[in-house]
C-alpha cells in the first residue's frame, strides 16, 4: 500500500466539514475535477470506498468517516511537527524563548506554541529541548522566559505550576518473562532489576528514583543510560532489558504489542508536568499567555 499524501487527506477532511467535493475543492483553491481525481486516487491507494456517489452528490461512507478521523490526527501531528521545527530554528531571535524537557517537547509544547502562533502569527517563538535539569538552569540564568519540566522534586529559585499529568509504565518486549506474569512486580523486584534508564538530570530518571525511594527500596539499578525516550524505547524493543518510561512515549508500541506494560505494586509512578519561571517574578506578555494556554489545555 502506498501512503496517501497530506493534500489528499486534507481534501477528504474538507469534504466531511463542508459537505461536498465542490465546496471542498473551492476552499482549497483547486478545480473540482482535480479534487475528484485526487479522491479517487486516495481510495485506490487505501483500497477502500471513502465516498458514496449519487445524483444528489457525494457523502462519506462509514469507512470514509473512520479514515477522516485518522486523517485529522495525521494533519494535526504534521502541524505540530512543523510548528515545533520552526520554533527550534527560531531560538536565537525569538520574542518568546521556551525550554522544554523531552516528553513535554514531543507531546505537548508544539501544540501550545501552535495556538500562540495562530493567535499571533507574527510572534517569533523559540524552543530549546534539553533534559529537566538543564531546563531549570536555563530559566534561572535568564536564557529562556519559560520552561517545562518533568522533575518531581523541589526546584530552588523557581516558581512552578502544573500543566499536565503523566504516568510512567514498566515495559518489556513481548518475549520477556515479565510479559507473561500474572501478578504485579513488587517494588523490591523492580529496584533489584537492572533497567534501561534515562541519563541523570532527566525528569523521568528522577521520577523513577524518587518513587522507588518512597517505596523504601532505594534508587534504580542502571543497566544502560541513554539520552532520549526514543533511545530507551528502541533498546527495550531490541531486548536490552526492561525500562520505566512515560506511557505517552510507548503508546503506539504497546498498541502494536511490540512492548508489553507490566503492573507494579507499591510504587507510585504518576507525575505532574510543570511550567517553571524565576521565583518572585510575575510572568507577563507572551510568557504569561503561553502559560495560561498550557493550563487551560
Amino acid at each position: 500500500m502506498t501512503a496517501p499524501d497530506l493534500d489528499s487527506l486534507r481534501l477528504l477532511v474538507f469534504v466531511d466539514e463542508l459537505g461536498s467535493i465542490g465546496q471542498a475543492a473551492n476552499a482549497l483553491g483547486i478545480a473540482q475535477p482535480s479534487a475528484t481525481k485526487r479522491l479517487s486516487t486516495l481510495e485506490r491507494r487505501l483500497g477502500l470506498a471513502l465516498l458514496s456517489r449519487s445524483h444528489r452528490g457525494s457523502g462519506l461512507t462509514p469507512d470514509g468517516r473512520v479514515v477522516v478521523g485518522w486523517a485529522r490526527r495525521v494533519l494535526d501531528e504534521m502541524s505540530e511537527l512543523l510548528t515545533g521545527a520552526e520554533a527550534l530554528r527560531a531560538q536565537r531571535e525569538a520574542e518568546l524563548r521556551v525550554a522544554a524537557s523531552m516528553t513535554l517537547a514531543e507531546h505537548f509544547v508544539p501544540a501550545w506554541i501552535g495556538e500562540v502562533k495562530r493567535a499571533h502569527p507574527d510572534r517569533y517563538v523559540g524552543l530549546e529541548v534539553v533534559n529537566s535539569e538543564h531546563v531549570a538552569e536555563l530559566v534561572v540564568q535568564g536564557k529562556v522566559d519559560l520552561g517545562f519540566v518533568e522533575s518531581p522534586g523541589p526546584l530552588p529559585g523557581l516558581a512552578t505550576r502544573k500543566v499536565a499529568a503523566d504516568h510512567l509504565v514498566v515495559v518489556v518486549p513481548d518475549g520477556h518473562p515479565w510479559a507473561r506474569r500474572r501478578r504485579p512486580l513488587t517494588a523490591a523486584e523492580l529496584a533489584a532489576t537492572p533497567l534501561v534508564v534515562r541519563e541523570r538530570g532527566s525528569g523521568t530518571r528522577e521520577t523513577v528514583d524518587a518513587a522507588l525511594r518512597r517505596a523504601g527500596v532505594g534508587a534504580v539499578t542502571p543497566l544502560l543510560e541513554l539520552g532520549s525516550a526514543s533511545a530507551v524505547r528502541n533498546a527495550v524493543i531490541s531486548g536490552a532489558g526492561p525500562a520505566v518510561i512515560s506511557a505517552l512515549d510507548v503508546a503506539r508500541e504497546v498498541a502494536d504489542r511490540r512492548l508489553v506494560p507490566v503492573a507494579v505494586d507499591g510504587v507510585d509512578l504518576n507525575r505532574a508536568l510543570r511550567a517553571v519561571w524565576p521565583a518572585g517574578r510575575r510572568l507577563t506578555g507572551p510568557a504569561a499567555e503561553l502559560l495560561a494556554l498550557a493550563i487551560r489545555r
